[in-house]
């Protein structure tokens, strides 16, 4: 099953359910306004939204409306918790190797993971916002969950059952804040910056085989200005998958449903920098800090530019016929001055 949030003027927007092949919608007032109220009430909703999805899938809709994601919100315009965690530990190798840091023995057995504000997110369509390129503005491709409601304490496998939906996400950071930020010992604050989602969220029975062991085993497409920038896959080097994640942040709290949960940058082990690009044979990148991290180690220092205003982000995955799954992450960075006046 597919949803999505209809932009209407309100925060939270209209809940909507999505044909397979992203081509029509159907709104469910009666079933369910929200994406939170679906969420809250999931074991009661989900079965006739099952249905109003079949029935879109068949043709026979009465009410289907054409799908455009640009009248879309993220899937929750707004969550009562965003934890992000970071569970491609060879992109912490690559952030220590460039400081000539090792990394903790720790972090392979422990998900590092903070939590990102969620009262705002962007949607997939809307300008990543700065006052300044100075900031070090960067993306962060990821895969992210929603759950349901979380018991403290919860096992691996209940963590796995009460993920609810998939998602996309472009985990915006601003990485020239974040050295001294981190410094302080209190972890990330201003240099995380709202992220967006991809429009349409995707219970994990949808993605059939792809969904294994509570991984999403597909290749993550990132184009930067129209080229292609990274295509790793999201099942492969993904050292804690998403029902140990849920479970790591519910150990000492419970998660009320709405909840999402992030991976972390995706990120593939490969070769040195020339090897590693996808003009070079290699899978590329999720984000800019990646590249520069490849740079510093084999030249001493990062050439490749962060983000600057007028850059254009798309981030996308395919399903094996080549057709998309949660529609696209498409993004430009504007100067927030542009907003505002």
């Amino acid at each position: 099953m597919k949803l999505a949030t209809l932009k209407d003027g309100s925060r939270d927007g209209r809940l909507v359910v999505v044909s397979r092949d992203l081509t029509q919608y159907q709104l469910v007032p009666k079933i369910s306004a929200t994406m939170q109220h679906a969420l809250d009430n999931w074991d009661l909703v989900s079965p006739p939204l099952q249905s109003v999805y079949d029935i879109l899938n068949s043709g026979e809709a009465i009410d289907a409306k054409p799908f455009d994601q640009h009248a879309f919100h993220s899937p929750l315009p707004r969550a009562y918790q965003w934890a992000d965690g970071s569970a491609y530990i060879n992109h912490v190798e690559l952030v220590r190797k460039a400081r000539n840091a090792e990394v903790p023995a720790s972090f392979y057995t422990d998900p590092l993971m903070y939590q990102g504000g969620s009262d705002s997110f962007i949607g997939p369509n809307d300008p990543i916002y700065a006052l300044t390129e100075e900031w070090g503005i960067d993306l962060e491709a990821e895969v992210a969950v929603i759950t349901g409601d979380v018991a403290m304490g919860v096992t691996t496998a209940d963590a796995a059952a009460a993920i609810r939906l998939v998602m996309l996400v472009n985990d915006v950071s601003l990485r020239n804040l974040i050295p001294n930020e981190l410094a302080k010992g209190f972890g990330f604050f201003q240099s995380k910056a709202a992220s967006a989602f991809a429009p349409v969220a995707v219970t994990p029975d949808e993605l059939g085989q792809h969904w294994q062991d509570s991984k999403l085993h597909l290749p993550l497409l990132v184009a930067l200005n129209g080229q292609p920038f990274g295509k790793p896959d999201a099942g492969e080097d993904m050292t804690f998958n998403f029902a140990q994640l849920v479970a790591h942040a519910a150990a000492t709290r419970e998660l009320a449903a709405g909840t999402i949960i992030g991976s972390g940058t995706v990120s593939n082990k490969q070769g040195n920098l020339h090897g590693s690009s996808i003009a070079n044979g290699g899978v590329g990148y999720c984000c800019l800090a990646e590249v520069r991290m490849y740079e510093t180690i084999e030249t001493g220092k990062p050439q490749t530019a962060y983000l600057q205003f007028g850059d254009r982000v798309r981030i996308e995955m395919l399903d094996a016929s080549g057709a998309s799954i949660f529609g696209a992450i498409d993004q430009s960075v504007v100067n927030y001055s542009e907003k505002v006046q």
